[in-house]
């Protein structure tokens, strides 16, 4: 098949200014609208993808401490008939583990300091079948929480606060009070501690106090659990796991996932993304738009070629074709470059910021700050296609009106002082 012509002068016009002065200019411009578009979408998926990576590391940290899925009765009350419940969790294909707790919340005391404290009580046996940080403590501090010890692992931030190590003892403080001749007393424990973790999540590591589930229900004066968490196959289901549970269990009982318990958090890590997404998306605009300037320049430069092929037969939408295609070329190589460069530095994150960091002699994340010492990076398909439709979007509207005022030049005039 013979290549149209104006394929041939599209691309000839696109590397014009190569050898000659008269146009080196226009093929300068030309370069710049290129690298733009390049630079533009290569920015865009870099923060695209550290992003991902950040809101990624995160949620890992985040699930470490929570459960998948989480099914408790309303009002802090225990379960009734938890042995049947759990069953018929178990039953579900998706659900890989299931695992009783006590949720409250309480006052922590050590001297004058006393901190607020979401209480979380377990079942050491079964607590690792849900959660990594269990797995983690598995072999250290979680033996530790028998049966009327009272002991108390706190999250490593919360025992900093309290001024507490290992083998210290804090006072634990129930909202709910006794009522005695004197009045409502609230009820007060003391604890020790056995142990501290750190998730990397500050939330939980500034609140959270992990105690046997018999402990709790004693101190909380309930019968039994008062919750069950859930673990599944993919995280990603865990709604519609959600959803197809919430039938099979007794009324009263409430579930929530994940996904719910931090919407807020998600929400605006989303919007975040969004907004992200529509400013970068401006710098690949502008540098689209660079190409309405290249090609005025370079229609006022070829009007005579213009004219000569319009004497020739050539017809209006040939010449349009000519000039698009010649838009069209700086479009796609921009975004073509710009697509390597963006995925070869968001793949190769992990080496390119240490690099950095080691030439200026500056950490771009201090450890004790954000609690991650390298970069996130996590390039995503949903992410990257769109970035390039959008640039070669770009990149053909901006050729439309250049290449129509080429197609209207009138062949007498353009010729009348060659």
């Amino acid at each position: 098949m013979q290549t149209p012509y104006e394929l041939i002068l599209g691309w000839r016009y696109t590397r014009a200014g190569r050898a000659t002065r008269r146009n080196g200019f226009i093929s300068f411009i030309s370069g710049v609208s290129m690298l733009g578009i390049a630079l533009g979408v290569a920015a865009l998926i870099v923060v695209l993808s550290v992003m991902n990576g950040f809101q990624k590391e995160v949620r890992d940290r985040m699930l470490g401490v929570l459960s998948h899925i989480e099914l408790y009765a309303p009002g802090g009350e225990a379960i009734p008939d938890l042995a049947s419940v759990m069953a018929t969790v178990r039953k579900h294909p998706e659900v890989i583990g299931v695992a009783p707790f006590v949720g409250a919340q309480a006052l922590l005391a050590r001297g004058e300091d006393m901190k607020g404290a979401l209480v979380r009580g377990i079942d050491p046996a079964q607590e690792p079948q849900v959660t990594d940080l269990a797995k983690e403590l598995a072999q250290t501090s979680l033996p530790q929480l028998v049966p009327g010890a009272f002991n108390v692992i706190l999250g490593g931030e919360l025992a900093r606060n309290l001024g507490v190590v290992t083998g210290d003892t804090v006072t634990l403080i129930a909202p709910s009070g006794q009522v005695t001749p004197a009045g409502v007393v609230p009820r007060v424990r003391q604890m020790t501690v056995v142990g501290t973790f750190d998730s990397g999540h500050y939330e939980y590591d500034s609140a959270l106090a992990l105690l046997h589930q018999d402990d709790a229900a004693r101190i909380f004066r309930v019968e039994g659990p008062t919750g069950v968490r859930i673990k599944i196959q993919d995280l990603h289901r865990a709604r519609e796991v959600a959803l197809e549970l919430a039938p099979t269990l007794p009324d009263g009982l409430l579930i929530k996932d994940w996904t719910r318990q931090n919407r807020s958090w998600f929400a605006a890590v989303q919007l975040e993304k969004r907004m992200m997404f529509i400013i970068l998306t401006l710098i690949v605009a502008v540098a689209a738009f660079n190409l309405v300037s290249t090609l005025v320049m370079t229609v006022t430069d070829k009007r005579a070629d213009i004219a000569i092929l319009r004497t020739l037969g050539a017809s209006p939408k040939s010449i349009m074709g000519i000039f698009m295609v010649q838009g069209a070329m700086v479009g796609v190589i921009g975004t073509g470059v710009g697509l390597l460069l963006g995925l070869g530095v968001a793949f190769n994150i992990d080496t390119i910021v240490p690099a950095i960091e080691h030439a200026l002699g500056a950490s771009f994340l201090p450890k004790d700050v954000y609690l991650i010492s390298q970069m996130p990076s996590d390039p995503q398909r949903a992410d990257i296609l769109p970035v390039a439709v959008i640039s070669l979007v770009l990149s053909f509207v901006a050729t439309v009106y250049p290449s129509w005022r080429a197609s209207r030049v009138n062949p007498a005039e353009a010729l009348r002082y060659e």
